[in-house]
C-alpha cells in the first residue's frame, strides 16, 4: 500500500462523511483519492442496475462516475442516510436515465431503419422491433423497482426498521392503511416535520398531530408503518410510490 492510500484509508477510518464535507470545502486532491478508491463500488452500482458486467471503458462506468461524483457535491448532513447510500441512489437514477435515453435512441434507429420495400416483410420486422423494444423497457423497470427496494431497505435500517419488523406493524384493517398513508402524505409535505424525522430518526406525533384527524393512540400504534412509508416519498423511490398513494384522503 502506498503511503497515499495508507493516509487515505486512515482518513475514511475517521469517517467518510467527514471526508466529503472536506472535500466541499475545496480539497480536490482528496476528492480525486476518494473517486479513485471507491470505483469498485461505483462500477458494483452500475452493473447491478444493467444487469450485466461493466467495466471502466464503457460508457455506463462513465456515467457512475459522473454520478459519484454529483452525490460528494450534493450530499447534505443530516439528510437521513449515510453517504454511500446517498451515493447509491444517486448513480442508479443517473443510470435509469441513461438507460432510458439510450432506449429512445434505439426506437428511433429501429425506425429509421425499417424501410423494406415489401409491406409483409415491413410489418413482421415492426413488430420484431417493437417487442424488443417493450421487453427492455419492461426489464428496466423490474431493475429499477429492484434497485429501488435495496435501497429502500437500507434507509430503514437507519430508522431500526426491517421489512420483518414493518410486515408486523402493518395495519390489519384497510381503513387504518389508509389512514397512515394519509398521515405520511401529510408529514411530507411539510419541511419542519421532514427535518424532524431526519434528525431525531422519530415520528414527529405532537406536530403531525395538528395536520391529521386521528387520535394520538392511532398515531402512535402505527408509527413505524408510517414513518417507513415517509420514507419511500422522502427517498424519491417512485417506483414504489403505487404501494402509499392513499385512494381516499379522509384523514
Amino acid at each position: 500500500m502506498s503511503a497515499n492510500q495508507l493516509t487515505l484509508s486512515g482518513a475514511f477510518n475517521i469517517s467518510l462523511e467527514m471526508n466529503i464535507f472536506q472535500v466541499q470545502q475545496g480539497d480536490e486532491t482528496l476528492r480525486n483519492s476518494i473517486i479513485e478508491s471507491y470505483q469498485p463500488f461505483i462500477k458494483k452500482v452500475v452493473s447491478k442496475v444493467c444487469n450485466r458486467f461493466i467495466d471502466q471503458t464503457m460508457d455506463e462506468f462513465s456515467v457512475g462516475l459522473v454520478a459519484f461524483n454529483e452525490a460528494i457535491n450534493q450530499y447534505q448532513k443530516g439528510q437521513g442516510s449515510k453517504f454511500l447510500t446517498f451515493a447509491d441512489m444517486v448513480i442508479r437514477r443517473r443510470i435509469i436515465d441513461f438507460i432510458r435515453k439510450e432506449s429512445r435512441q434505439m426506437r428511433h434507429i429501429y425506425l429509421d431503419q425499417t424501410k423494406p420495400s415489401d409491406e409483409n416483410t415491413m410489418e413482421e420486422s415492426f413488430i420484431e422491433q417493437q417487442a424488443a423494444i417493450d421487453h427492455f423497457e419492461e426489464q428496466r423497470r423490474i431493475n429499477e423497482r429492484m434497485e429501488q427496494i435495496e435501497s429502500y431497505q437500507l434507509l430503514l435500517l437507519e430508522y431500526g426498521i426491517t421489512f420483518d419488523v414493518l410486515s408486523k406493524h402493518c395495519p390489519k384493517h384497510a381503513d387504518a392503511r389508509e389512514n397512515a398513508k394519509v398521515s405520511a402524505k401529510r408529514l411530507v409535505e411539510r419541511k419542519e416535520l421532514v427535518s424532524y424525522l431526519k434528525k431525531k430518526k422519530q415520528l414527529p406525533i405532537k406536530d403531525l398531530l395538528q395536520f391529521v384527524s386521528c387520535s394520538r393512540k392511532t398515531i402512535e400504534r402505527n408509527r413505524k408503518y408510517i414513518i417507513a412509508l415517509s420514507l419511500i416519498y422522502i427517498g424519491g423511490f417512485s417506483a414504489l410510490k403505487s404501494y402509499i398513494e392513499p385512494e381516499l384522503e379522509t384523514v
